[in-house]
């Protein structure tokens, strides 16, 4: 991590676990010559998953301390580098204090600055996939694999839509370990607190993938199905076992858009027969950098600037 302590020119930091398989790596450039700065360079730096707290620390620390350092995004580590370091940031932003989690680490008048920008990225690229009612329409609901740093961001976004027709009546959530879906389930309740008390949720821990496919099956038609769990990417396999049947109509969302992708070939093998909408997350790499790379150069990204970065992007996917 010796670049990261000392960098000689402006940098901007990728903290993930395998950044340099990231299509980021080929396109960062190209952003920054759209947005006339091509002077700042990309690093990333692999951490491997729930690293030990003093990790996130000196990440943070030393972003904060040098000049060089320009901020940076964070991938898989949100909710683990916010718990550690909290301390060592000068302001949160609203979703980061709702959601407990730091994707975007930027500079703003000397103060380190934490955001959340997952339940505006995730709820775009959401919102795209699914249309206007989707829930009324349909009387789908959602079974969220996961309740990692996507997962809350999502489902933070589903309770604060106002229109009835644009939220499930139920989310069941589905995590390997306690702790993240205690979590989850104390952003939930403080947040039904406010509102949203017509939404019913379950929270269950499970490491079963045979366990997953029967409840996939206790779901209605049209329903969709989120990986949010990062296996295919980070880690191997996919919490589905290829029996598991995805609900008739609905949509399978795969919030990884590289690595072997097991849950997007188990949805895209019954596509046709159980007539699915099959999505993955490219749309939501490129709002969650655009929106990172906004706060942490302080430029604006309108939206003909945003098609720009967009199209480049799937110049080299």
């Amino acid at each position: 991590m010796s670049r990261l302590l000392r960098p000689e020119e402006p940098t901007f930091y990728f903290i993930g676990v395998t950044t340099g398989q990231s299509s980021s790596q080929r396109v960062f450039p190209l952003w920054m010559e759209a947005l006339g700065r091509p002077e700042v360079k990309l690093s990333g730096i692999d951490l491997e998953i729930h690293a030990a707290p003093e990790r996130y620390r000196e990440v943070v620390a030393a972003i904060k301390e040098e000049p060089h350092a320009l901020g940076g995004l964070v991938t898989t580590h949100k909710i683990d580098l916010l718990a550690a370091a909290a301390d060592l940031f000068d302001g949160l932003g609203p979703y980061a204090r709702a959601t407990q989690e730091v994707s975007s680490i930027a500079k703003d008048a000397g103060m380190l600055i934490g955001r959340a920008t997952d339940p505006v990225a995730g709820g775009l690229s959401m919102d795209a996939i699914l249309g206007e009612g989707y829930f009324g329409r349909t009387g789908g609901e959602v079974m969220m694999l996961g309740a990692g740093g996507s997962a809350v961001a999502l489902t933070l976004h589903m309770m604060q839509k106002a229109r009835p027709d644009d939220r499930p009546r139920g989310i069941v959530v589905v995590n390997r370990s306690a702790p993240r879906l205690a979590r989850l389930q104390e952003m939930v309740e403080r947040t039904k607190g406010e509102g949203r008390k017509d939404l019913r949720f379950q929270f269950i821990q499970n490491n079963d993938a045979e366990r997953n496919d029967e409840i996939l099956a206790g779901l209605p038609p049209g329903s969709v199905v989120v990986n949010a769990t990062g296996m295919g990417k980070d880690t191997l396999g996919s919490p589905l076992t290829d029996k598991a049947l995805f609900p008739v109509g609905g949509v399978a969302w795969e919030l990884n858009y590289r690595g072997e992708l097991d849950f997007m070939r188990q949805a895209e093998a019954q596509a046709a027969a159980r007539r699915l909408t099959i999505a993955d997350r490219w749309d939501y790499f490129v709002h969650g950098w655009s929106q990172v790379i906004s706060h942490v150069l302080h430029v604006e990204i309108d939206a003909a600037m945003f098609a720009r970065l967009s199209d480049l992007a799937a110049a080299v996917r």
